[in-house]
Parts: C-alpha cells; sequence; structure tokens
C-alpha cells in the first residue's frame, strides 16, 4: 500500500470515529429539533390511536392500555412542548404524514382482529421509541430536551413492557 492511500485510510477511519461518536453508519448525528418533531408526532399518534382502540377493542386489558397512552403521552405532549418552548424548538402541531396513515388506518380498520392489530402496532412502535429516546437522553444538545427525553423514557419503556405482557387471542 503507498503512503497517500495509508494516510486516506488512516484519515477516513479517524473521521468515522470521531465524527460519528459512536453512531451507526446509516445514522444521522443526533438532532434535538429532529428529535421533538418525531416525539411529538409519535404522541400524538399514540393519543388517537388509543382514543380508537378505547372505543373498538374488546380485550379489558386493550382498552386499559390504550386508556392508558390517551393519559400518558397526552401529559408527556404537554411537557414536551414545554421543553421545547424553552429550548426554543418549534413543535409540530399535527402528526407525521407516516403516523397519520397509521391513525386512519386503525380508524377505518377492515382487519379480523383489532385488539392484537392494535397491540402488534404498539409493540413496534414502543420499540422505535424506546430507542430514540435513548439516544435522545444521551445525545439531545439543549439540557431541556435532554431531561425531557430522560424523564419520559421510563415511561415509555413502561409501555414497552406492558405491551410485550398484553397478547389479547
Amino acid at each position: 500500500m503507498n503512503y497517500a492511500v495509508a494516510v486516506n485510510s488512516m484519515l477516513s477511519l479517524l473521521l468515522v470515529v470521531v465524527g460519528g461518536q459512536g453512531q451507526k453508519p446509516d445514522e444521522k448525528p443526533f438532532d434535538d429539533a429532529d428529535f421533538v418533531a418525531k416525539a411529538a408526532s409519535g404522541g400524538m399518534h399514540e393519543v388517537e390511536l388509543g382514543k380508537i382502540a378505547m372505543t373498538q377493542a374488546k380485550n379489558d386489558d386493550v382498552k386499559k392500555f390504550a386508556e392508558m397512552m390517551v393519559t400518558d403521552h397526552g401529559k408527556a405532549n404537554d411537557e414536551l412542548k414545554k421543553a421545547a418552548k424553552e429550548a426554543g424548538v418549534n413543535v409540530p402541531d399535527k402528526m407525521s404524514e407516516e403516523d397519520q396513515k397509521e391513525v386512519d388506518k386503525f380508524k377505518d380498520y377492515k382487519g379480523t382482529n383489532f385488539d392484537q392489530d392494535y397491540m402488534k402496532h404498539m409493540l413496534s412502535d414502543h420499540e422505535k421509541d424506546v430507542a430514540l429516546f435513548k439516544r435522545a437522553s444521551k445525545e439531545a444538545k439543549n439540557p431541556k430536551i435532554k431531561d425531557f427525553a430522560t424523564k419520559t423514557l421510563p415511561i415509555v419503556q413502561a409501555h414497552l413492557d406492558q405491551a410485550r405482557k398484553i397478547q389479547p387471542k
């Protein structure tokens, strides 16, 4: 290997190690505003799906879970708005297109087992949320955003744990 190739290889490695700060190769650097947008959309999504599930679910455990989603995510949404305002970060007033499509799917539910499909979605959703909030609790630049993520993470983790326990037939 010639000298120039060796130097370029070392510089590339150094940029990955230093610039990446432990992130995965396909992962963007953490951005507070992006986190706020995802958390706000996700929160609104959980509340709306919870309202739908409170009326459409058959299983009492699923209905209780849905009620918990409405209550906990409603409160978290308010706390996120406050933290974001103090951090000077805008909070979207509507959910992302992807989250809205999920809400519409459950609003116009055509499947055969609402409870099972809802809980499967909640499981998947909260797995992503836990990863997002863990990352924000470590990498958020603004202390208000970092505090919100750190404070909310155990609640989101508890939702994930509860979703794993509920397996309606």
